[in-house]
């Protein structure tokens, strides 16, 4: 019996593969690698960009959208595809975040990520609308990419884990705010750590809720 997909499930699997990737492969003769990022959202701390290229032959089990996976897996699978993938990872700091903005200085830290493979792919797979300008190779931007291609759901994971390593350590210099909670994500407790302190100097002053805080 056939099973109906429909053009969503063509476009968006309930799970990431390696087609997309093994056909860049045959058609570039060459690495694949798949690029994506953690904290474009948050009001505090960096946004933290990853890029991976993975072993075919050796590719970690259960890879998929960091935010489908809980804490405990993304922390297995981390280590996994350090162990196994050609891995990069560079960061862009809220000052940076703020001279240049977020979109901006998210697709310059990927340039960087990818730039520092200790190989140099000839494809780029990256998560959302853009491909970096500043690459050396060609790219395609795939929306909801981590949850359709493993090298960038494998990035999603190696970006998501190592930022939220640095909130937890933030958070032991500012305990005040909870940091290790909500990751400077904008939910009420940080609100009302913003309202009552004001911003510290990891706080992105170029977002409003930040900068409103500031003026209080």
């Amino acid at each position: 019996m056939t099973e109906n997909l429909s053009l969503f499930d063509l476009v968006f699997p309930d799970s990431p593969d390696l087609k997309l990737e093994k056909k860049h492969a045959r058609s570039f003769d060459g690495l694949i690698c798949g690029v994506d990022e953690a904290g474009r959202g948050p009001w505090a701390g960096p946004v933290v960009t990853a890029a991976v290229v993975l072993d075919y032959k050796n590719v970690p089990v259960g890879l998929n959208d960091s935010k489908k996976l809980t804490e405990a897996k993304r922390e297995a699978l981390f280590e996994e595809i350090l162990a196994s993938a050609l891995v990069c990872a560079a960061s862009a700091s809220p000052a940076t975040i703020d001279r240049q903005n977020i979109r901006t200085a998210t697709l310059s830290a990927m340039v960087r990520a990818v730039n520092g493979l200790p190989e140099v792919p000839k494809y780029v797979l990256v998560d959302g609308r853009d491909v970096p300008p500043g690459l050396k190779q060609p790219g395609q931007a795939l929306i909801k990419g981590d949850g359709r291609c493993l090298c960038v759901a494998a990035a999603s994971i190696v970006a998501k884990v190592l930022r939220d390593r640095m909130m937890v350590a933030l958070d032991e210099e500012f305990p005040d705010y909870g940091f290790a909670q909500h990751k400077g994500y904008g939910v009420p407790a940080h609100q009302a750590a913003l309202d009552k302190l004001g911003p510290t100097e990891h706080h992105r002053m170029s977002f409003k809720p930040v900068r409103l805080a500031a003026e209080q």
